[in-house]
């Protein structure tokens, strides 16, 4: 046994060597590199650059055009957050009896599996002010008065972009859901139901606290998301009207490789991990707060 168990432990280590040095590598060391770059003026292609301190963060701070993609990536972070409980209701709709669920589920799944460039493309085009089909739409439902230049408005450009990151990855927070759903002992449910809990209750008693996992992945993932957005805006509207539907990574690649200022970028990039940590611990003790409180009622 002894023989057997030194075995175990030999392979369980040389099963970790890889991953392990795999993200050192990858993870680690880019990391501590983009940190240390965040001080310096590299412009992306001279051979060395110079120590500046904190002047990048200084610079950071104070660029008004930053704040607004950050202001601009709030749009998508509250728009999913607000979704989330919508995607746990559909998950829980479809995990029970439901006629034609399977076909359900593959309509909700099949936008996450298209390819983005794909979806920003088909969504430039169908917002079009020449010959949009959404236009088109209002128009045979006698709503054309409602019209509006989608993708050019400042106002309410930002929404549409959602709308559209919305239709991409609902259906994938929605698998999850079930996914987490279905892996729930269904003796403990049963025997919940013989007691006489209602819909209501198993929900909120059983399923929610033994789901909560698959709850911080899905609230870590739209912050990570919402942060890192950029395939859309960048191929919809370009960040455009000017900064009106810019994004933080966005403004981020725009100011490494068309600014060339690769030390700045990196400013961001460093700036961008520490938020997404920082908004995901205060939120995941809220969630986790109001979940506790609402479990003592």
């Amino acid at each position: 046994m002894n023989s057997l168990a030194r075995k175990k432990r030999r392979f369980i280590l040389l099963s970790l060597i890889v991953p392990t040095l795999l993200l050192i590598c990858f993870v680690v060391f880019p990391a501590m590199d983009l940190v240390r770059m965040s001080f310096t003026n590299w412009d992306g292609y001279s051979p060395s650059s110079q120590f500046i301190g904190f002047d990048n963060y200084v610079s950071m701070f104070h660029n008004a055009d930053l704040w607004q993609s950050l202001r601009n990536n709030a749009v998508y972070f509250f728009s999913h957050l607000l979704m989330i409980p919508v995607e746990l209701a559909f998950a829980v709709l479809l995990v029970s009896k439901l006629r034609a669920a399977k076909f359900y589920k593959t309509m909700v799944f099949m936008p996450y599996i298209i390819n983005g460039v794909a979806i920003a493309y088909a969504f430039s085009y169908f917002f079009s002010p020449i010959n949009g089909a959404f236009d088109a739409i209002l128009d045979v439902l006698h709503l054309g008065m409602l019209s509006q230049s989608w993708l050019s408005d400042p106002k309410i450009v930002n929404f549409v972009l959602s709308f559209v990151s919305l239709w991409r990855f609902s259906g994938y927070h929605v698998i999850l859901f079930m996914a987490a759903l279905q892996s729930l002992p269904q003796d403990v449910q049963e025997a919940a139901r013989v007691d006489g809990a209602n819909a209501w209750q198993m929900f909120k008693y059983i399923q929610i606290p033994a789901i909560m996992l698959m709850v911080d992945f899905i609230l870590f993932d739209n912050i990570r998301g919402a942060l890192q957005v950029f395939d859309i805006p960048f191929v919809i509207t370009g960040g455009g009207p000017g900064y009106a539907s810019s994004t933080f990574t966005l403004y981020t690649i725009k100011t490494a490789f068309t600014f060339s200022n690769f030390g700045l970028a990196s400013t961001m990039a460093v700036a961008i991990m520490v938020m997404i940590v920082v908004i995901y611990v205060v939120q995941n003790k809220l969630i986790h707060g109001i979940v506790l409180k609402g479990g003592k009622g």
